[in-house]
Protein backbone atom coordinates (compact mmCIF):
# COMPACT_ATOMS: atom_id res chain seq x y z
CA UNK A 1 0.00 0.00 0.00
CA UNK A 2 1.18 3.45 -0.51
CA UNK A 3 2.02 5.96 1.86
CA UNK A 4 -0.21 8.56 1.64
CA UNK A 5 1.86 11.14 3.02
CA UNK A 6 5.00 10.24 0.89
CA UNK A 7 5.64 13.44 -1.44
CA UNK A 8 5.52 13.15 -5.00
CA UNK A 9 9.41 13.64 -6.11
CA UNK A 10 7.74 15.93 -8.88
CA UNK A 11 6.70 18.65 -6.57
CA UNK A 12 9.76 19.52 -5.64
CA UNK A 13 10.74 20.61 -9.09
CA UNK A 14 8.20 23.22 -9.84
CA UNK A 15 8.01 26.33 -11.17
CA UNK A 16 8.18 27.68 -7.22
CA UNK A 17 11.24 25.41 -6.65
CA UNK A 18 13.06 26.42 -10.08
CA UNK A 19 12.58 30.00 -10.43
CA UNK A 20 13.99 31.45 -7.05
CA UNK A 21 16.56 34.50 -6.87
CA UNK A 22 19.38 32.07 -5.23
CA UNK A 23 18.64 29.07 -7.90
CA UNK A 24 18.82 32.36 -11.02
CA UNK A 25 22.15 33.28 -9.33
CA UNK A 26 23.09 29.76 -10.26
CA UNK A 27 21.62 29.82 -13.95
CA UNK A 28 23.85 32.90 -14.00
CA UNK A 29 27.27 31.08 -12.78
CA UNK A 30 26.27 28.47 -15.63
CA UNK A 31 26.51 31.47 -18.24
CA UNK A 32 29.26 32.48 -17.57
CA UNK A 33 31.15 29.77 -17.94
CA UNK A 34 31.24 29.57 -21.81
CA UNK A 35 33.12 32.91 -21.36
CA UNK A 36 35.15 32.56 -19.22
CA UNK A 37 36.32 29.41 -21.38
CA UNK A 38 36.57 32.31 -24.48
CA UNK A 39 38.66 34.58 -22.16
CA UNK A 40 40.52 32.42 -21.34
CA UNK A 41 41.79 30.29 -24.24
CA UNK A 42 41.12 32.92 -26.99
CA UNK A 43 41.14 36.41 -25.49
CA UNK A 44 43.81 35.18 -23.83
CA UNK A 45 42.85 37.55 -20.82
CA UNK A 46 44.05 36.39 -17.29
CA UNK A 47 43.20 39.58 -15.43
CA UNK A 48 39.46 39.53 -17.23
CA UNK A 49 39.16 35.42 -17.15
CA UNK A 50 39.63 36.18 -12.64
CA UNK A 51 37.61 38.81 -12.62
CA UNK A 52 34.76 36.70 -14.20
CA UNK A 53 35.95 33.75 -11.66
CA UNK A 54 35.47 35.81 -8.92
CA UNK A 55 31.72 37.38 -10.31
CA UNK A 56 30.71 33.71 -10.12
CA UNK A 57 32.28 32.69 -6.46
CA UNK A 58 30.77 35.73 -5.11
CA UNK A 59 27.40 34.96 -6.52
CA UNK A 60 27.99 31.53 -5.26
CA UNK A 61 27.71 32.87 -1.61
CA UNK A 62 25.46 35.39 -2.09
CA UNK A 63 22.43 32.91 -3.27
CA UNK A 64 23.54 30.77 -0.24
CA UNK A 65 22.79 34.10 1.57
CA UNK A 66 19.83 35.07 0.35
CA UNK A 67 18.40 31.25 0.54
CA UNK A 68 18.91 30.89 4.17
CA UNK A 69 17.60 34.43 4.88
CA UNK A 70 15.04 34.82 2.96
CA UNK A 71 13.79 31.17 3.20
CA UNK A 72 14.28 30.00 -0.32
CA UNK A 73 16.04 26.78 0.15
CA UNK A 74 14.74 24.25 -2.28
CA UNK A 75 15.81 20.42 -2.94
CA UNK A 76 16.24 21.58 -6.79
CA UNK A 77 18.27 24.78 -5.45
CA UNK A 78 20.70 22.26 -2.98
CA UNK A 79 20.78 20.22 -6.59
CA UNK A 80 21.82 23.02 -9.00
CA UNK A 81 24.04 24.52 -7.19
CA UNK A 82 26.87 21.74 -6.36
CA UNK A 83 26.34 21.42 -10.54
CA UNK A 84 27.15 24.82 -11.32
CA UNK A 85 30.05 24.75 -9.09
CA UNK A 86 31.68 22.03 -10.79
CA UNK A 87 30.54 22.29 -14.34
CA UNK A 88 32.55 26.04 -13.60
CA UNK A 89 35.44 24.14 -11.94
CA UNK A 90 35.58 21.66 -14.14
CA UNK A 91 35.86 24.21 -17.21
CA UNK A 92 38.45 26.37 -15.58
CA UNK A 93 40.71 23.15 -14.66
CA UNK A 94 40.47 22.53 -18.52
CA UNK A 95 41.51 25.82 -19.42
CA UNK A 96 44.37 25.45 -17.06
CA UNK A 97 45.39 22.18 -18.63
CA UNK A 98 46.56 24.25 -21.74
CA UNK A 99 49.19 25.41 -19.73
CA UNK A 100 49.61 23.24 -16.55
CA UNK A 101 49.56 19.39 -17.66
CA UNK A 102 49.13 18.41 -13.83
CA UNK A 103 45.83 19.92 -13.52
CA UNK A 104 44.94 16.81 -14.97
CA UNK A 105 45.19 15.36 -11.68
CA UNK A 106 42.77 17.45 -10.12
CA UNK A 107 40.76 17.05 -12.68
CA UNK A 108 40.45 13.47 -12.99
CA UNK A 109 39.85 13.10 -8.78
CA UNK A 110 37.15 15.93 -9.63
CA UNK A 111 35.30 13.55 -11.94
CA UNK A 112 35.52 10.79 -9.73
CA UNK A 113 34.70 12.32 -6.85
CA UNK A 114 31.71 13.94 -8.61
CA UNK A 115 30.07 10.86 -10.19
CA UNK A 116 30.40 8.78 -7.26
CA UNK A 117 29.05 11.69 -4.86
CA UNK A 118 26.28 11.81 -7.81
CA UNK A 119 25.29 7.80 -7.23
CA UNK A 120 25.45 8.36 -3.73
CA UNK A 121 22.84 11.55 -3.94
CA UNK A 122 20.57 9.95 -6.18
CA UNK A 123 20.27 6.91 -3.73
CA UNK A 124 19.79 8.73 -0.35
CA UNK A 125 17.16 10.84 -2.15
CA UNK A 126 15.37 7.66 -3.99
CA UNK A 127 15.48 6.37 0.39
CA UNK A 128 14.75 9.36 1.99
CA UNK A 129 13.30 11.74 -0.68
CA UNK A 130 16.11 14.66 0.45
CA UNK A 131 18.93 16.36 -1.18
CA UNK A 132 21.64 17.31 1.21
CA UNK A 133 23.61 20.34 1.07
CA UNK A 134 27.70 20.55 1.02
CA UNK A 135 29.19 19.95 4.21
CA UNK A 136 31.93 21.82 5.42
CA UNK A 137 34.87 19.88 4.38
CA UNK A 138 33.07 19.95 0.87
CA UNK A 139 33.48 24.40 1.06
CA UNK A 140 37.13 24.05 2.61
CA UNK A 141 37.49 21.96 -0.74
CA UNK A 142 36.60 24.54 -2.91
CA UNK A 143 37.97 27.67 -1.52
CA UNK A 144 41.06 25.79 -1.78
CA UNK A 145 40.57 24.62 -5.47
CA UNK A 146 39.72 28.35 -6.31
CA UNK A 147 42.67 29.74 -4.73
CA UNK A 148 44.59 27.44 -6.66
CA UNK A 149 43.41 27.81 -10.06
CA UNK A 150 43.07 31.71 -9.41
CA UNK A 151 47.07 31.89 -8.48
CA UNK A 152 47.85 29.61 -11.85
CA UNK A 153 45.37 31.90 -13.89
CA UNK A 154 46.96 35.46 -12.84
CA UNK A 155 50.61 34.43 -11.80
CA UNK A 156 51.72 33.32 -15.65
CA UNK A 157 54.91 32.27 -14.99
CA UNK A 158 54.05 30.72 -11.56
CA UNK A 159 57.73 28.39 -10.79
CA UNK A 160 57.15 24.89 -11.14
CA UNK A 161 58.14 23.82 -7.39
CA UNK A 162 55.09 26.24 -6.40
CA UNK A 163 52.72 24.65 -8.89
CA UNK A 164 53.49 21.34 -8.30
CA UNK A 165 53.20 22.42 -3.96
CA UNK A 166 49.92 23.82 -4.93
CA UNK A 167 48.15 21.45 -7.23
CA UNK A 168 49.24 18.50 -4.67
CA UNK A 169 48.03 20.24 -1.47
CA UNK A 170 44.83 20.83 -2.94
CA UNK A 171 44.81 17.22 -4.69
CA UNK A 172 44.94 15.79 -1.09
CA UNK A 173 42.11 18.05 0.27
CA UNK A 174 39.99 16.87 -2.58
CA UNK A 175 40.50 13.21 -1.74
CA UNK A 176 39.86 14.09 2.12
CA UNK A 177 36.46 15.59 1.50
CA UNK A 178 35.77 12.75 -0.82
CA UNK A 179 36.18 10.13 1.81
CA UNK A 180 34.30 12.53 4.50
CA UNK A 181 31.76 12.96 2.17
CA UNK A 182 31.17 8.76 1.57
CA UNK A 183 31.37 8.56 5.20
CA UNK A 184 28.63 10.64 5.78
CA UNK A 185 25.87 9.44 2.94
CA UNK A 186 27.04 5.96 4.44
CA UNK A 187 26.12 7.07 7.61
CA UNK A 188 23.25 8.73 6.51
CA UNK A 189 21.99 4.95 4.22
CA UNK A 190 22.47 2.78 7.64
CA UNK A 191 20.78 4.89 9.55
CA UNK A 192 17.77 4.77 7.25
CA UNK A 193 18.54 0.93 7.15
CA UNK A 194 18.16 0.57 10.40
CA UNK A 195 15.13 2.77 10.69
CA UNK A 196 13.35 0.52 8.43
CA UNK A 197 14.08 -2.28 10.08
CA UNK A 198 12.44 -0.94 13.28
CA UNK A 199 9.27 -0.20 11.58
CA UNK A 200 9.46 -3.20 10.00
CA UNK A 201 9.99 -5.23 13.07
CA UNK A 202 7.24 -3.21 14.92
CA UNK A 203 4.93 -4.00 12.56
CA UNK A 204 5.54 -7.71 12.35
CA UNK A 205 4.99 -7.53 16.16
CA UNK A 206 1.78 -5.91 16.01
CA UNK A 207 0.33 -7.95 13.34
CA UNK A 208 1.56 -10.89 15.81
CA UNK A 209 -0.47 -9.92 18.57
CA UNK A 210 -3.47 -8.93 16.35
CA UNK A 211 -3.54 -12.82 15.41
CA UNK A 212 -3.20 -13.77 19.37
Amino acid sequence: MENKNKVDWRSKFAKKQIFTIPNILSFFRLILIPLIIWLYCYVKSPELTLLFIIISGITDVVDGIIARRLNMITDFGKALDPIADKLTQGAVLICLLTRFPLMALLLIIMVVKEVVAFVLRLLVFRKTEKVYSAEWHGKLNTVILYLVMSLHIIWYNIPTVASIFCIVFSSIIMLLSFVLYTVSIGIILIKVSRKKDVVKHEHTNNGEKIDN
